[in-house]
Order: structure tokens, then sequence, then C-alpha cells
């Protein structure tokens, strides 16, 4: 059946599995629009494009599949970047397709032209492409869905001509067939459980790579290789993005202290060290050396990683699951070099160092825990807040606290969490922003507005940008352009449309957390440090 290109596309997203679209219409990808409702899609309407990549990127976190965008030429896809650049960091599959025009060379001044479009999308992209036919544009759409199922998952954008999207194109081939998994060789297994048999205190470290099929399981659930691994009486570190892949209350896990200094002390006391699913970066270790004495066993997909400044003695390409499985499918021998009133006395130090540095932030952060259900998933911003929420309250369930790491951008929590909340309808989804970073994409309260997304938003109001105050104070920078005038964000919420309350103390915020659980509206939760009430 013959229809129009940007029609096509939508019907032939939906046969791909794809179910949500966030994004803008606009007069040049209005052809994109033309499909949507007739394919069964649903749209999401952000506010700025910005948002919608944010929400694209959250509803990917959150269900493993694709999120898709929808942007126009030229500053609907700038305003994509952000988002893009973010999803590159921490491997988040987003699909943007945006339209472009069709000619610029010969022809100056059209509307929201500009240079080199398909270049500037390829500086935050894993690949950026122009699809000149119909042909075109099916092959890199089903080419961008099977990377996102065999590779490390990087951000894709594709850009249609706009004559091609209003031309009439045949339909879209048949769904290919689903890609047979990689699975670990029977040596990689091997070579694993020997070295793993000849160590005494060996100490894993697994990253946000390890989550990616652990975190579809439903709470209480556990891994095939979960009781083995226990069984071994190893060590463990999480990354922030690798956190709850070994449950927070396991005695002999560090939990996701990793950018502790000490943790380099403890990681040199191993006589094994096995990476699996991390790039061991900069916001994984804010140190340049892991800290490792002994051997170094590093597993990861992506060969990059591999090769990088930590110096693997071995390098195994292969993916976690698979890997664990195999490695655990049969008992080893238990180590005898760790203690866990070793690990307890080592977090709580660690803890205490947290709550010094940060002072009047942990007993809200405990409060969100214990008010907040199992199942919840958090969506967090660059803030004091996170930062150390991020250290100290444990998850027990992998892939359910996502936060901007690496690219580091602002205004992503508020975005995200709707597009995570839009992908688990029922279940609890809890945003977590500065007052700075709120005001990035706070027009996007309006979208869970229009949605009715029962979404809790805290907002850590402490009325700076603190975490800058505190570094330039420490580079002996006089403080400059830290502090800032906000609006009355009760008012706010409540302009557009949402609740609002301002809890004085952590009991009071935990009711407020579960209240706003179960409102019909989203609720801005405003909390902020003693000195400023």
């Amino acid at each position: 059946m013959q229809r129009p290109l940007g029609a096509q596309i939508s019907h032939m997203l939906k046969a791909r599995g794809v179910s949500h679209v966030f994004g803008i219409p606009g007069v040049h990808n209005q052809e994109m629009y033309r499909g949507i409702e007739e394919a069964g899609l649903t749209h999401i309407l952000a506010r700025h494009e910005q948002g919608a990549g944010f929400m694209a990127d959250g509803y990917a976190r959150a269900t493993g599949k694709p999120g898709v965008a929808y942007v126009i030429t030229g500053p609907g896809l700038c305003n994509i970047m952000t988002p893009l650049g973010q999803a590159y960091s921490d491997s988040v599959p987003v699909l943007a397709l945006s339209s472009c025009l069709d000619e610029t060379a010969a022809h100056q001044g059209q509307l929201h032209q500009m240079k080199d479009q398909q270049a500037a999308a390829a500086t935050v992209c894993d690949w950026s492409h122009r699809a000149t036919s119909a042909d075109a544009a099916y092959a890199l759409i089903d080419r961008a869905l099977l990377e996102f199922q065999t590779r490390r998952r990087l951000p894709k954008h594709i850009q249609v001509p706009i004559a091609q999207l209003e031309g009439l194109a045949a339909a879209f081939p048949a769904l290919p067939e689903p890609p047979v998994p990689t699975q670990a060789s029977p040596d990689q297994v091997a070579l694993l459980r020997d070295r793993l048999a000849q160590a005494s205190r060996p100490v894993f470290i697994f990253g946000g790579g390890a989550v990616c099929q652990q975190a579809q399981m439903q709470p209480g659930q556990s891994p095939d290789w979960l009781e083995g691994f226990r069984a071994l009486r190893a060590a463990s570190f999480t990354t922030y993005a690798g956190r709850g892949i070994i449950p927070g209350g396991d005695p002999l896990n560090f939990g996701a202290y990793l950018a502790r200094p000490e943790s380099g002390d403890v990681i040199a006391s191993a006589d094994l060290v096995v990476a699996i699913g991390t790039g061991l970066s900069e916001v994984d270790l804010w140190r340049r050396h892991l800290g490792h004495h002994a051997g170094l066993i590093r597993v990861d997909i992506d060969p990059q990683v591999l090769s990088d400044a930590q110096q693997a003695e071995i390098k195994l390409l292969a993916p976690a699951q698979s890997l664990l499985n195999g490695v655990f499918a049969q008992p080893l021998p238990g180590c005898t070099g760790w203690d866990a009133a070793e690990v307890a006395a080592t977090k709580a130090r660690w803890r205490a160092q947290v709550e010094a540095e940060r002072p009047g932030i942990l007993p809200y952060a405990d409060a969100l825990r214990q008010a907040a259900p199992a199942d919840t998933m958090f969506y967090s911003d660059m803030t004091q807040f996170a930062y150390a929420a991020k250290e100290v309250v444990p998850m027990d369930h992998p892939g359910h606290w996502h936060h901007p790491s690496g690219f580091g951008t602002l205004g992503y929590a508020l975005p995200a969490a709707i597009g995570g909340a839009v992908a688990r309808p029922g279940l609890p989804t809890v945003a977590i922003l500065g007052d700075y970073g709120f005001q990035y994409t706070m027009m996007e309260l309006a979208t869970a507005v229009e949605l009715q997304l029962p979404l809790p938003v805290i907002i850590w109001d402490n009325g700076k940008l603190g975490e800058i105050e505190d570094s330039m104070t420490r580079a002996q920078i006089a403080p400059n352009a830290v502090i800032q005038r906000n609006p009355d964000f009760l008012k706010l919420a409540e302009a557009f449309g949402g609740y609002a309350t301002a809890p004085d103390n952590p009991t009071e915020f935990g009711k407020a957390l579960q209240n706003a659980l179960n409102a019909d509206r989203p609720t801005l939760i405003r909390i902020t440090p003693d000195w400023m009430r």
C-alpha cells in the first residue's frame, strides 16, 4: 500500500514494536504526523525539543526499548542535541527522526536553514545519516533498531528531506528475523572461573552495562547467577548506573561508594579485580586510576572500553549476563578474604563523610527511600541532593535510578521522569531536581499535568548553585554568579495546574511523597536546608 513516506515511517515504527513517540510538530515535519494516529502510535507533546529528547531517554531507560523522538529541521534538531549527547554518554537507545531541507548549498535564507544539520547531529550521536529515498529511510531505521539490540546502545539520528516525506512511498519491508543473542564463549567462562578459583579476596565492580537485561526483572526476582555469586563470597562495588545489580543489603557489597578516594585502598587490597559493564570513567571514579595492584579482568561488549587507560590484564569481549550465568552455573570455592564487619564499618565511615560534606541532606534521602515503594523508579538531576542520595540510598533492584552522568546536563530529571512514567503506567516514578536545574525544563510540568501523571517532583531549593559555590571556594575563587533569585515554586506549580507542598522536616516529606504518588496529577515538593527556613 502506498502512503506518503512520513506516514509510512510511523506505520513501520509501530510494526517494529514502537508504541510511543515524543516530539513537537512543525510545518517541516508535519508529514511525519500524518500516520501517527492511523498507525496506533501514542504521541507525547513536549513543550521543547530538549524535553522531548529527555522524555525519550527516560522512556528508553525504563523499558529497555528505544525511545523515539520526532523533531523539525534546524532549531528542532539543535534543541534535541543536548539530550542526544546525554544519551550517548550514558549508552541510551534514543532514535531521533527529523526532517531536513531538500537542498541548501544553492538556496540560502530558507526557514530553519543551517549549514550542516547531519554533521551537527553526528557530534552527539553514534551516527547521523540522510535518507534520500524511502528504501534508504527503511534501511536506516532497521539498522538503528538492530544495533540497539546487538551493540552498545548509542543514540542515532536519521533525517529525511521534506519532499521525500511528502512523496508517496511503497510499503516498508517485512519485519526481519530477530538477531541471535551473542553468548559468552566456553573459553571465556572457563578462564574467569579459573582465576576466581585461585583468588581469596576478589572484588567485582558492576556498571550500567551489566544491568541492561536484569533491569527488566520484577522486584523480588533474582538473576540466575546471583546465588552462585553470593556463595563465592566476593566483595563488590557498583557504579551509580550499576546500583541494585547486587542488592544494597548484601553484606559484602560496598555499594556505590566507588568515587570515595578510600575505595582505591580497598580495591588495592584485593587479589583479583573483575570489572563488568563499566567504562571506569572519570564520573565513576573521580580519579585517574582504579587503585588495583592485582590482575584486572575487564568484561564489556565495547572494544573501546576494553582498551582504555586502566590497562586490564585480561579483556573479555562478551555480554555480561551470559558470562555471569556461565561462570556461576556451577559452584566455585568460597573465598575467605572478606569480612562482612569490615565492609559494614567501611560503608558507615563513608556515609559519615557524605553527611559531613553535604549536611542536612541525608535525613531526607533516608525518608525518600523509606516512603517510596520498592518498585519506584527515580530520575535525578545534577543537584547536591542527588549527589548525596546516589551514594547512600541502597537499591535492591537494578535500573531503577537514572542520572545524567557523563555529559552531566542540567534539566534532565523532570522530562526524563515523564518519559519513565509514561513507560510504566500505574507504577511509581519520582523526579529529583535542584532549584536551578528545574528552571531549565520546568515548562515540561505542563506535559505532566496534561497527562495526569502522579509524579512527585522533588526540588532541593538552597537558593544557589551550591555545588559550584563549593568548588569555587575550594579553588580559592571568590564565589561569583552562584546566587539567583528563584520564583515561588509552589505558585508556579499551581499555575501549571499541579499540586504543591513544602514539608519542613523529613517525616512530613515522607508523607508528602506518599500523597504525591497517589495524586491525580504531578506534585511539586519543595524541600530546603534548615538555614533557609
